[in-house]
């Protein structure tokens, strides 16, 4: 993990009151989590709250971060969920 001021990014996994996992990337983390809790975060867990942060992982760039999200949204669930107790990395 980076310190705040080396990171330009965020990716993180999000766990939904129906037990689904969502995962995305942001600049601002407390800003996007607040976002997704009152229903104006991504279409797919408007209607899934409400959402828990289960993992994230600090990038040092908007690049980075987004790749990240790419290659977990590539990841069968049983590995995320592996990842998110701390039996799996990357």
């Amino acid at each position: 993990m980076r310190t705040e001021m080396e990171t330009e990014g965020y990716t993180y996994m999000l766990r939904c009151a129906d037990g689904s996992l969502y995962t995305g990337w942001t600049t601002d983390l407390e800003k996007r989590l607040a976002a997704h809790q009152s229903g104006r975060g991504a279409k797919y867990t408007r209607s899934r709250r409400p959402v828990a942060l289960v993992w994230y992982a600090a990038c040092a760039s908007r690049r980075e971060a987004m790749r990240l999200e790419y290659a977990l949204k590539r990841l069968p669930r049983a590995k995320k969920l592996a990842l998110v107790k701390g039996e799996y990395s990357l």
